[in-house]
């Protein structure tokens, strides 16, 4: 039996893999979220919530909880990806400002450049933490602004790489 570590990078190694398994993956999946394209370098992915009468509030609008799920795991994955296992990349906080409701189906596109990922490792180059902050928007059909989401991450190197 593959160890969880060996599992979760032959998930991450393959782009299209990643992208299939999070969108079948049940809370996603019935929630109406869909990874709709990952690049092959982890940098950039594009996330999609569809609307379905399961997924609405009573006032016909796009639960604000489903709004966080569908952007809460990514940064992590991203960064992770980026950084290589050598590396402790957690969630420490995320949060999210309604701007409006969100009708149809909503979009984010997250993005992590090299430049973050350069500042990183610079910070925990000697081995402390460091808490590195990532923004994006949700915009529905009308490329209309529905959310602001935060999210911090807690990146380190593991103990066995620090100098």
């Amino acid at each position: 039996m593959k160890s969880l570590r060996k599992q979760y990078e032959a998930l991450m190694s393959h782009p299209r893999t990643f992208k299939t398994l999070l969108s079948l993956w049940p809370p996603f999946l019935f929630s109406g979220i869909r990874v709709a394209e990952v690049e092959r370098d982890y940098r950039y992915i594009r996330i999609e919530l569809k609307s379905y009468p399961f997924n609405r509030n009573h006032f016909g609008v796009h639960f604000g909880g489903s709004l966080f799920a569908m952007l809460d795991p990514f940064y992590m994955f991203m960064v992770l990806h980026n950084l290589g296992p050598k590396y402790y990349v957690w969630d420490k906080s995320g949060e999210i400002e309604f701007v409006k409701p969100g009708r149809g189906t909503v979009t984010a596109h997250l993005q992590v450049d090299q430049g973050m990922i350069d500042l990183i490792k610079s910070e925990t180059g000697a081995g402390d933490k460091y808490l590195p902050e990532f923004s994006c928007e949700v915009w529905d059909e009308q490329d209309e602004v529905v959310a602001i989401y935060k999210k911090v991450l807690y990146v380190r190197l593991k103990p066995e790489h620090r100098s």
